[in-house]
Parts: C-alpha cells; structure tokens; sequence
C-alpha cells in the first residue's frame, strides 16, 4: 500500500471516530418524569450505569405530585446514556427501575 493510500485511510478512520464519538456525546439526555400513580414523588434519583450509589435527591426539597411532571437533564458529563432510576413516594413506597435508555426515551412514566 503506497504511502498517501495509507494516511488516506488512517485520515477516514479518524474522521469517522470523531463524527461517531460527537453523536454520542450530543445525545439528548432529557426526560420528562412523569407521575400518574396516585401518590406524590417526594424524592427521585437518577444514576448512570457507572455509579456505585444514587448520589443526591435530583429534586431536592420539590416533590412532583401525582398528575404532574418534571423535565430531568441526565447529561452528567460521563457520556452514559443508561440510567437507573429510584423513586420514593409519600406513602413509602421505593420503585427502582435499571437499565433505562435516558437517550432514546422522551417521557418516563410512573403508573
């Protein structure tokens, strides 16, 4: 393989690397969480696939009553798009939800 064939395909890897690492990276990590369940969400947690805990309560000292929603940003800078989510409501009950796409959902809903 002459000398300019092969920078010509080292140059169209890299090129095609890049292109595939900025989609990755500019993936809309957004959710709307929705509450349809009866009972308020008093407090809900959202960590990536490479968290080893649920760190802090995303809505701090709000609650998301039933019937309403809340629009998350997942994008915590690791480039993770699965998730997993811990919701605890008013009458103390805890749902855990793993493996959740935060980059190709729009809406998560709590029924």
């Amino acid at each position: 393989m002459s000398f300019l064939k092969k920078v010509f395909a080292t140059v169209a890897f890299l090129a095609a690397f890049v292109i595939t690492t900025t989609v990755a990276e500019a993936a809309d990590r957004r959710v709307r969480i929705v509450n349809n369940t009866g009972y308020t969400i008093v407090e809900f947690y959202g960590s990536n696939k490479g968290s080893d805990s649920w760190e802090e309560d995303i809505w701090g000292s709000d609650v998301l009553p039933s019937g309403s929603s809340f629009n998350v940003n997942f994008d915590d800078g690791t480039g993770y798009c699965i998730f997993d989510f811990k919701a605890v409501f008013s009458d103390g009950d805890v749902l855990e939800r793993r493996g959740i796409n935060v980059c190709e959902i729009g809406t998560y809903t709590y029924n």
